[in-house]
């Protein structure tokens, strides 16, 4: 029997006119959108659609923004195929994309989802502020290289994406100095990124203490589909887990190759990518090339039928 897995977007990916169309052509779609402004208190669905783009890539807006996208078109895709949630094997999201994939799974309802992320990007906000930081992506080097960049600079490793394609997190002047140590490595780019804090890393803490206050409000159920976490690479299937896994993962690395990597092991070969953008299909192909993945972004790729 194929073994699928549902994927789900995290941030940075979002742009000014995502699930505009879902808006338009699926009630399912709509439907989610309408839940988001009303849960929120304000129009998340404009600011989706119209911007500006300096207030929809503020992580506090992003985070909902994406969530909301993402299921969106997970709610229209199920409806339009007819498929059941059961029908994967796993899911998994990158970072924020965790929380998509627990609604996905049926573990988290999406209004309480949409909540949380609203609230862990206004604690990510205010811990960037007391712990200033950043983040940069270091192309090029191996994971031993990495590691010993970060132990001479203090750095901390945030994402392990793909061979090639490693995540770093911390205070300016580690991040800085990490980034020199990179080009001495002969490193084949080190991109600054543009977040405004050390997500993933230990300046994080406080914000995952505030987190675990929100998270421990909602209901959250036995997860329908096991949940590959980002802090452990393997499924996390009680509510135990799960909270703890949410929680960690703010200042914890993403560990989004192995994940990909225990999936495949598993025998999964297809994987359909919810959400804006394709950053998940294109670090799947750097992580192996037998991994096929669809995305479902657009209305198109609904009404295709999406394989």
């Amino acid at each position: 029997m194929q073994q699928i897995a549902y994927l789900f977007s995290g941030q940075g990916s979002q742009y000014v006119g995502m699930g505009k169309d879902l808006y338009e052509t699926f009630a399912e779609s709509k439907a989610v959108f309408d839940q988001a402004d009303k849960a929120l208190g304000f129009s998340l669905s404009q600011l989706c659609f119209a911007g500006p783009l300096e207030e929809l890539t503020r992580t506090n807006n992003c985070q909902p923004a994406i969530l909301t996208m993402s299921i969106a078109a997970w709610e229209a895709f199920k409806a339009v195929t007819s498929r059941k949630p059961q029908a994967a094997s796993y899911a998994a999201g990158l970072s924020l994309g965790e929380y998509s994939a627990q609604v996905a799974s049926g573990a988290l309802a999406f209004t309480d989802a949409v909540h949380l992320v609203r609230r862990r990007g206004e604690f990510m906000e205010e811990a960037a502020i007391k712990f200033p930081g950043r983040m940069a992506s270091i192309l090029g080097l191996d994971l031993a290289a990495v590691r010993k960049i970060c132990q001479e600079s203090k750095a901390e490793i945030a994402n392990i994406n793909c061979p090639g394609q490693i995540v770093i997190s911390g205070g300016v002047a580690e991040i800085e100095k990490a980034a020199v140590l990179a080009q001495a490595a002969a490193a084949k780019r080190v991109i600054l990124l543009e977040t405004s804090g050390a997500f993933h890393s230990s300046l994080m803490k406080e914000a995952s203490l505030k987190l675990a206050e929100e998270i421990e409000k909602v209901s959250i159920s036995a997860p329908k589909i096991p949940v590959v976490a980002n802090v452990s690479a393997r499924p996390v299937t009680t509510v135990a887990e799960i909270k703890e896994s949410l929680i960690k993962q703010v200042y914890s690395q993403v560990l989004w190759e192995d994940s990909m990597k225990f999936m495949l092991s598993q025998g999964v070969r297809d994987f359909i990518e919810f959400g804006p953008g394709k950053v998940l299909k294109g670090l799947m192909r750097r992580i192996d090339e037998n991994g096929r993945v669809v995305n479902i972004e657009k209305k198109e790729d609904i009404l295709q039928g999406a394989g």
